[in-house]
């Protein structure tokens, strides 16, 4: 237990620096809250997709090659798609990676 001075000038300046720190923390804690709900998007990193078809260049931007969701031979051109999107595009003749091997992943080899 802290002892006070027992005196009220002394008293009512305590007091005055008191508010004056409360308020100093109620505005960090405001700012950390504030932080805290942007940040979940932050936290965790989403998980990519399972698999990416990767569009060409041009009219139309046709699909070009298809990847694994974890390839680290994709652009910014790539939208994610799922396995029948895949399969279904490398019946068709579309390339897949060289690096990533999507054929082989699916069981879909020439």
């Amino acid at each position: 237990m802290s002892i006070l001075p027992p005196d009220l000038p002394r008293l009512r300046t305590l007091v005055t620096y008191l508010r004056g720190e409360l308020g100093r923390v109620e505005k960090a804690l405001a700012a950390a809250e504030e932080q805290e709900t942007l940040a979940p998007s932050r936290r965790a990193p989403k998980e990519p997709p399972a698999w990416l078809v990767e569009r060409g260049i041009g009219n139309g931007r046709p699909p070009a090659r298809v990847h694994t969701g974890d390839c680290r031979d994709t652009g910014n051109r790539c939208v994610p798609a799922d396995a029948d999107q895949i399969r279904q595009l490398l019946t068709q003749g579309m390339p897949a990676c060289i690096h990533c091997r999507p054929d082989a992943a699916l069981g879909v080899l020439e």
